[in-house]
């Protein structure tokens, strides 16, 4: 079954199979598969970097300004890092979840605050004192696991800006079906009543930049669902490697270093 058949049953979950006796998912994919990622860097030469990508059938948008002088209050000014600042959005006509939500609701800005947990964890602030990085990120099409596309768009945006980071950091949803954890959920999974849950990592130390659960799981769990998570963040740390030396070596070829 293709991803966008898995697009198009989160409508109607009722009985749906999550996991086939062959161990098959509702797209095709394996139990540890992760969804195709395809991405590109520089994509918006307004901004100082960004990123586009698409991970499975969601696709997302992240620009990046700064470091900069702080704006508005001077209050909010920190003496000896960066301020890292994160927006969080939806195009109107993005919604798999069959409705629309206003600008500036609930969901985002709490999506907003986890980017901003996340970076912070990951971006070198203390190299910026008094100053002021903005993470800008759109969700163009959804089907499932926005906040971990976020980060991995994000993350490629802000190598792009050129701003130090600790390591990759890199984000997976994860859930458990029928005792076998599933890596990268689509809508159609996350909507079909499955235990999950979402993970930022820095793969290289194993940092963890955020663990955030939506519903609630078994300790006995625990441990497997972490693992595939983990396991998931570092294959997608693998990707964005190989789209941060693509972007690289097409830079040099174009300028003829």
């Amino acid at each position: 079954m293709s991803s966008f058949r898995c697009f198009v049953l989160c409508g109607n979950m009722a009985g749906l199979e999550l996991l086939s006796d062959q161990g098959y998912r509702l797209d095709g994919r394996k139990a540890s598969e992760l969804r195709k990622v395809q991405a590109r860097m520089g994509v918006f030469a307004q901004a100082d970097g960004s990123a586009y990508l698409e991970q499975g059938n969601t696709k997302a948008l992240a620009v990046v300004y700064g470091p900069h002088e702080m704006r508005g209050s001077r209050s909010r000014t920190l003496h000896d890092r960066a301020v890292i600042n994160c927006q969080y959005s939806m195009a109107t006509f993005s919604m798999s979840e069959r409705k629309r939500r206003p600008h500036g609701d609930r969901k985002s800005t709490e999506m907003s605050l986890h980017l901003k947990q996340t970076f912070e964890a990951a971006v070198m602030t203390q190299l910026y004192p008094r100053s002021q990085i903005d993470i800008y990120v759109k969700i163009l099409q959804s089907d499932g696991g926005n906040y971990s596309v976020c980060v991995n768009a994000a993350t490629l945006a802000v190598i792009d800006a050129g701003i130090p980071m600790l390591d990759y950091v890199c984000a997976s949803t994860v859930g458990f079906v029928d005792e076998t954890p599933l890596a990268d959920l689509c809508y159609a999974e996350e909507s079909g009543g499955v235990s999950s849950l979402a993970l930022a990592l820095l793969p290289r130390g194993g940092q963890i930049a955020l663990l955030q659960m939506d519903a609630r799981l078994h300790q006995d769990n625990l441990e497997a669902l972490m693992d595939a998570a983990m396991t998931a963040c570092k294959g997608v740390s693998k990707v964005l490697d190989q789209v941060v030396r693509q972007h690289l070596q097409e830079a040099s070829l174009a300028t003829g270093d």
